[in-house]
């Protein structure tokens, strides 16, 4: 069953590589325009071998990591005591309402002038993508949690630090992780846009060279490694939820 359902998966893109190599063969397009898929990899491990892909790449990854820790801690914790606190969460709600709405990129001329174009400008717009969907995630899931367990555990004699980390947190960890999925993502995508706009390195700065170039090879490759970075980003978040979860499912 497995390797049936790994045949249903790799079949779609198999045949959509053959039928992107088919294209290029039959010389619809310029090969400029519309590289075969087989071009693109050899540029693909022409830029893996030579650095230039693996040193962008550390860039951007070292980027988002910083950012999407800062956030999704800052997220966590805030969300938290909002979620636990109907008066905090009353206070702050209405000024986290309004900012919410705002999407991270749109900050971005007014941080330009705050604090200047540097490495601060993307980590800073991963931390305020990664806050709020996470901020309101945790709120949700602790909110959510039945108020049967908590009377439960407060007549057993539990302290609230101890209902807290013992019942209503795991309770909330499936909401947590859903918003760490999701925006792990989204931080890849605002790095991109970031790096495109203001950043002379990483994987958007090397594809904004690359179409001042011409080179779509090139930018196809990032693409793919965009692609593959989204991946295994929501993927291991994925991961850590079963593997914290699965003891009390």
């Amino acid at each position: 069953m497995e390797i049936r359902n790994m045949l249903t998966g790799l079949i779609p893109i198999i045949v959509f590589i053959m039928i992107w190599e088919s294209i290029n063969r039959m010389h619809v397009v310029p090969d400029y325009i519309f590289p075969s898929f087989t071009e693109v990899m050899q540029e693909g491990w022409h830029l893996t071998s030579n650095g230039v892909l693996i040193e962008n790449l550390v860039s951007s990854l070292l980027r988002v990591l910083v950012g999407f820790l800062l956030g999704s801690l800052a997220g966590i914790m805030i969300g938290t005591v909002m979620g636990c606190r109907d008066i905090i969460n009353r206070s702050f709600h209405p000024i986290f309402s309004l900012l919410y709405p705002i999407p991270a990129l749109g900050w971005a001329p007014l941080l330009m002038i705050w604090i200047g174009i540097n490495e601060m400008l993307p980590i800073i717009l991963i931390f305020i993508c990664s806050f709020f969907p996470i901020l309101y995630n945790t709120i949700t899931g602790i909110k959510s949690v039945d108020s049967s367990f908590i009377k439960a555990a407060k007549t057993l004699g539990a302290s609230d630090q101890k209902i807290l980390t013992t019942v209503i947190l795991p309770l909330a960890v499936p909401n947590i992780f859903t918003g760490l999925r999701l925006e792990a993502g989204m931080a890849w995508r605002v790095v991109i846009a970031a790096e495109m706009v203001a950043i002379p390195t990483g994987i958007g700065a090397l594809m904004i060279q690359s179409e001042s170039l011409l080179r779509v090879d090139t930018i196809i490759v990032c693409l793919m490694v965009l692609s593959v970075m989204c991946l295994v980003f929501e993927r291991s978040f994925g991961y850590i939820e079963m593997r914290m979860t699965e003891q009390w499912r």
